[in-house]
């Protein structure tokens, strides 16, 4: 969870008013209707761009001390419903599962004879480490552990990451990812003592100069094993990665963490603001793909992957009346297309037990089975994953500037020399309806299909499709029904399609 700089804070029944009367004004705002408006038009080029997208793209973030709130406690039955909505999202490849967040710089291994540090908190345990080894063992995942940095001691870090790699499982680590936020350290308290005196977990100094001297202490206490940093809040630190790359030549991964707004931030015109109308923005999705692509760069150019392994819509565990409304399910699905445009390698979405950005919330009785409310934000990200497999690429789509987002993939099918051509069309348009008309290559007499990715409005917290199908009020299998689609032909080439107001579909050919 993205610690950010200190903010004041607004009530949460405050912000929610001024987040609903933003809305309020753009839906009586007097837009035209569909009809009264010239129809969008866009084409689809026909020759792929960029990179194929790496398998796992899509996976989850979620903390140390509340993973057993989505596992369970017993390694011989492991919560069934979240295996499934996790392995859904990666599409049959092994998902990637990145643990970390606040709660890794206050988790620790205990160590015989030794007393804890004042920040750390959470204790590992045997059945924590059997739990989590069934959770990867049961996916075939990728994990990415965050390992404590904080505490300022190698020693500390060192008997955690092998006690790890142990108890999950050397062969599903992907990573130890050293730290969580270092760049905030001197500005975000580590904890406060028993007279409520604040500590930080370093002083005021501190910057990726020292940070890249730690992790060099670090990696020397470390066993062998791939290492991911550096897991920053903001991108200051960044300009400097080709100093931390060739200070650190054994680097595995590059990994960042974004939230585009901030929950606390109470001046509704700052772009921080947590309001529908600035999620649903360019500057939370295209703006934020934009200004991490030279990074991404970068580090393609030494070798490395780039990750964002922790993604919301607004720090401090979001917003309420935004982050768990249907406008997150556009917004991430706009995002993710966005992210991967510019070259991102992954994206992992955090997810947090009671956070308003929650993307699954579960309830687990003896003698009963596990259910799950499934949050609108995960439809957004299964939609991406099924417009966007693993191996597929984009295809270059030109269309005006506006509120109607248009992405386009390819990809071969299987044992054929054909391949799928899928394009997702995204209105963020919260108060109007729009035409498009979508010229798609290879558009013949066989007609397409649509699938769709509805709700009541933008901010329903619930009532949300995909593909007419909906996981309900309450799940106990974590999956799907076949979407229902409806067919569509093209005329010369171009597919005419009416997006109801804060809605995507995506057309198959």
């Amino acid at each position: 969870m993205c610690h950010d700089p200190p903010v004041r804070r607004r009530s949460a029944l405050t912000a929610v008013l001024i987040g609903a009367a933003l809305w309020a004004a753009i839906a009586s705002a007097g837009a035209p209707s569909a009809g009264a408006q010239a129809p969008i038009t866009a084409a689809v080029g026909s020759t792929p761009v960029g990179q194929p997208l790496a398998p796992g793209f899509v996976g989850v973030s979620l903390e140390y001390s509340a993973l057993h709130v989505y596992t369970g406690r017993d390694p011989n039955a492991v919560n069934p419903v979240l295996l499934h909505l996790i392995g859904a999202l990666a599409g049959g490849d092994p998902p990637v599962i990145r643990i970390g967040g606040n709660s890794a710089d206050a988790t620790w291994w205990p160590m015989r004879g030794v007393i804890p540090p004042g920040g750390v908190s959470y204790a590992l345990t045997p059945g924590w480490l059997r739990t989590t080894h069934a959770l990867a063992a049961a996916l075939g995942a990728r994990m990415i552990m965050d390992i404590n940095l904080a505490a300022g001691r190698p020693a500390l870090a060192a008997t955690e990451a092998r006690a790890i790699l142990h108890g999950v499982g050397r062969q599903y680590i992907e990573a130890i990812e050293v730290g969580n936020e270092p760049d905030l350290y001197s500005q975000y308290q580590w904890y406060r003592d028993r007279h409520r005196r604040v500590f930080h977990a370093r002083g005021a100094s501190y910057g990726l100069t020292q940070f890249i001297s730690d992790f060099s202490r670090w990696r020397a206490a470390l066993p062998t094993v791939p290492l991911a940093g550096p897991a920053t809040a903001q991108l200051t630190w960044l300009s400097g990665l080709g100093q931390l790359i060739a200070a650190e030549p054994t680097l595995h991964m590059i990994t960042i963490h974004r939230y585009p707004l901030r929950a606390g931030v109470q001046d509704p015109s700052s772009p921080l603001f947590p309001s529908i109308l600035n999620l649903l923005g360019d500057q939370s999705s295209s703006a934020i793909a934009q200004s991490v692509a030279p990074y991404a760069a970068q580090a393609h150019a030494a070798g490395l992957p780039f990750r964002l392994d922790e993604l919301n819509s607004a720090s401090h565990s979001g917003q309420f009346g935004v982050s768990n409304t249907f406008a997150s399910a556009l917004w991430v699905l706009d995002t993710l297309f966005n992210l991967a445009s510019v070259g991102v390698d992954g994206v992992n979405v955090h997810s947090l037990p009671h956070a308003r950005y929650e993307l699954f919330s579960f309830s687990h009785h003896r003698r009963h089975p596990w259910s799950a409310f499934v949050h609108p934000e995960y439809y957004g990200m299964l939609m991406f994953s099924e417009a966007f497999p693993s191996g597929a690429q984009l295809l270059p789509v030109t269309a005006p500037a506006g509120p109607v987002k248009i992405w386009a993939t390819t990809a071969p099918v299987i044992g054929s020399s054909v391949s799928t051509t899928r394009v997702v069309l995204i209105n963020k348009d919260v108060a109007a309806a729009h035409d498009v008309q979508v010229q798609v290559p290879g558009a013949g007499a066989t007609p397409a299909s649509l699938e769709s990715l509805q709700a009541p409005s933008a901010t329903s917290t619930s009532g949300v499709t995909l593909g007419a199908q909906s996981f309900g009020s309450a799940t106990t299998s974590g999956t799907l029904a076949a979407p229902r689609t409806q067919a569509i032909s093209a005329s010369g080439g171009v597919y005419s399609i009416t997006l109801p107001p804060a809605s995507a579909v995506l057309l198959t050919q």
